[in-house]
């Protein structure tokens, strides 16, 4: 099944990739601004259930759809890469099997345990 899903995210990476190359914009602009949501990561400076919060609301895929079609309703080009870049950025972290977090641990993923600690049972039962 990981597999199965693996490539589903592959699929909707490159249909990322295919929107942003219609923008006409240049590709460094895309790469520098890849991994922008990760800066979402800070919430875990205050605690894992706020971390958790803040990450997920910035990895959902629902987030950079709809600043995607709110772009095309309102003719902005920025938002419409904001979209893009939101949708494609959480294609490549699924892809690598960080998926969204519980409030737990960051290690604990809708998708699974990420990272070395994998091993630790985290609540899960």
């Amino acid at each position: 099944m990981k597999l199965l899903l693996k490539f589903e995210y592959i699929f909707l990476l490159c249909i990322g990739v295919y929107a942003y190359h219609e923008t006409g914009h240049s590709w460094w602009l895309f790469a520098a601004l890849f991994f922008t949501p990760d800066v979402s990561m800070l919430g875990y400076l205050v605690n894992n259930k706020v971390g958790a919060w803040i990450y997920n609301f910035f990895h959902h895929f629902g987030l950079g759809i709809i600043i995607y079609f709110i772009a095309k309703l309102t003719d902005s080009e920025w938002l419409e890469i904001a979209g893009i870049i939101l949708f494609s950025h959480t294609c490549f972290d699924r892809i690598f099997g960080y998926g969204l977090k519980h409030s737990d641990s960051f290690q604990h993923t809708h998708l699974g345990i990420i990272g070395k600690k994998q091993n630790i049972n985290h609540g899960i039962k």
